[in-house]
Order: C-alpha cells, then sequence, then structure tokens
C-alpha cells in the first residue's frame, strides 16, 4: 500500500533532529535514518535541528509538513508542536495536548488510572519525603524516575532501604526534572508496544519482548549494547498477546495519542496469573538501528521506508485554521 503514495505529494518536508534534550545523540541516530529513507523513496526532505538552528529559520525554510524525530525536551513534550501550530506546519505524531501528557509520567499514570488501567503504584517524591513511609506503602523494591525525561536517563532501581539509597536516587532524578516520581518495581517480563494510527483506527503491532543484560535496559543497553536480546513477536501465550495490544491501544488513546507511538509495558507473573502493568507512552520513538518500532513493522512485512512513509502521510496540524 505504501508505494502507491507519491512522494511528491508530500512537498518539501523537513525532518527535526538532534534539538536540546538529554536524547539528543539518539535524536541524531533517528532523523538521519528517517532522512536517508525519505530520500530512498524520492520525497524532498530536508534536515534541520533545532538545537543549532532558529526558530526564524525553521519558518524561512517554507516546509510542506515536517517529520519529528527529536526525542525528549523541547521535541517530544508538546513545545516544538506548538511552534509548528503556531507556524501552520503540518507535523507527524501527538498534537500539543497528547504530547505534553505522555512526556509527563504522574500526568499520564493518573489518566490511566482514572481510567481503571493498570500502571505501579506511586509516590511523588520531594527533597522532605519519608522514605520509610514510601518503603512501606510501595514495597521494597522501587524505581525513583525524573518525571519528564526518557531513554531511562535519570532512573535508579532501589534495593537497599536504610534510607540513603532512596535519598541518592532523588538527587539523582530531581537533577533532570523538579517532578520526580517513586514506582514500585514490577518483576517480570519486559514488553513493548508499537501502535500506528489515531482514535478507532488505531492498530498494535506485534508486541517485543526485551532481555537486557541483568535485566538493566539502560540507555546504553537500549541504543548501543549488543548484548540485549529482542524477541518479535514476543513468546507468549496469543490470548493474552491480543489482551496487551488491546490494553496498549486503550493507554494510548486514553492520552489523545495519534499518528504513531510505543507503550511499555511489565508483565508480571504470580500465582493470580499474568498481569501487565503500563509504564509510560513514547509519542516520538526511537528510529535507530536498535529501535523497536521498525523492528516491530518489520514482523508484519512493513520495511523501515514504508513505516516512515506511512506515519508521514498521517501528518497534520491539531488545531483546524
Amino acid at each position: 500500500m505504501q508505494t502507491l503514495i507519491d512522494p511528491k505529494s508530500f512537498g518539501k518536508v523537513g525532518v527535526l533532529f538532534g534539538g536540546r534534550s538529554s536524547e539528543r545523540e539518539v535524536s541524531i541516530m533517528s532523523g538521519t535514518g528517517v532522512l536517508n529513507a525519505l530520500r530512498s523513496r524520492g520525497v524532498d526532505a530536508h534536515a534541520f535541528d533545532p538545537g543549532t538552528q532558529t526558530l526564524a529559520e525553521l519558518e524561512a525554510a517554507q516546509f510542506d509538513r515536517v517529520f519529528i524525530a527529536l526525542h525528549g525536551r523541547f521535541g517530544e513534550d508538546g513545545t516544538i508542536q506548538g511552534v509548528l501550530e503556531t507556524l501552520r506546519v503540518p507535523y507527524t505524531g501527538s498534537g500539543v495536548q497528547a504530547s505534553a501528557i505522555a512526556i509527563d509520567k504522574l500526568t499520564a499514570k493518573r489518566i490511566w488510572a482514572s481510567e481503571g488501567l493498570p500502571t505501579p503504584a506511586w509516590r511523588v517524591g520531594h527533597a522532605d519525603t519519608d522514605w520509610k513511609r514510601v518503603v512501606a506503602e510501595l514495597g521494597d523494591e522501587l524505581i525513583v524516575k525524573p518525571a519528564r525525561e526518557g531513554s531511562t536517563i535519570g532512573i535508579t532501581k532501589v534495593t537497599q532501604h536504610d534510607g540513603n539509597e532512596l535519598a541518592a536516587a532523588f538527587e539523582t532524578a530531581v537533577r533532570y526534572d523538579d517532578r520526580v516520581v517513586i514506582e514500585e518495581l514490577i518483576r517480570g517480563r519486559e514488553l513493548t508496544c508499537a501502535i500506528l494510527g489515531e482514535g478507532a483506527t488505531a492498530r498494535a503491532l506485534p508486541l517485543i519482548e526485551i532481555r537486557a543484560p541483568a535485566e538493566n535496559y539502560d540507555y546504553r543497553a537500549k541504543y548501543f549494547s549488543e548484548e540485549t536480546q529482542y524477541f518479535c513477536p514476543a513468546p507468549i501465550d496469543d490470548r493474552l498477546a491480543r489482551e496487551i495490544q488491546q490494553l496498549c491501544v486503550r493507554a494510548y488513546t486514553a492520552l489523545g495519542a495519534r499518528g504513531w507511538g510505543r507503550v511499555d509495558v511489565m508483565l508480571r507473573t504470580d500465582p493470580r496469573g499474568d498481569r501487565p502493568y503500563l509504564l509510560e507512552l513514547n509519542t516520538s520513538p526511537g528510529m535507530t538501528g536498535h529501535s523497536l518500532v521498525p523492528m516491530a513493522a518489520k514482523a508484519v512485512g512493513m520495511s523501515y521506508e514504508d513505516l516512515v512513509l506511512e506515519i508521514l502521510a498521517a501528518a497534520r496540524l491539531e488545531v483546524a485554521a
């Protein structure tokens, strides 16, 4: 189907990557892949780096639409989406509100919880938090993370509870964000679900199971390690896989996401049965050689180039003129 798209119909396309977030390095890898894929299909695609170029230059470029390959702050949080709405340039992925909600793990979790969707129990961390009380309420194993960062940046897994380790984990997280989430650690299988489309037409791609060295899927394991293993489709029961995919689509639509995204899930197995827990929604996922959305697309026969074209074809403005 994607081969029927006329590349000239997209007009002049900007690929936004780089930026000023802590994920700049990964964004450059993602954007370079997207740029090359579009050009290989005959799209008039041009690189644009908001980290080194001005908004005046973005306006002067007169792009007909843009592919957002920015990750983290200023790219995945509604900021650049608001700029593009103002400039009236259609863009890929979620709009201003959904982007801002999804990157904020606290807000996303509150919405999921209000919708009855499962997510690990949590508390908001502060400098004067009673750590012993947190342990008593959430359990012996915890995750401490910045509310509005991605790629596991600033995250600490805490298993010692003399108070010092939790306090140190908080200090690490607060360097990246003044909003800190303390979350119960879910032990189990790590899964992710890529989603394309929006609303009633949103569809889940095959689940991927991630098996990282020492169960530590950190920044290095995500983007640079050759030891991390990926299984796509995930080797789990078909019925359970469909249930998790449906859950992820519900989580995606509950936040108002559109275009594309990726929902991260932990699958806990206990005597009561398998239970998935929603961790977060990425509204501008990685598109590198190690990235998971292209991997899931490949499992259903969609090439990287066709995936990029489908995402670009769905580019639009959130607010009507």
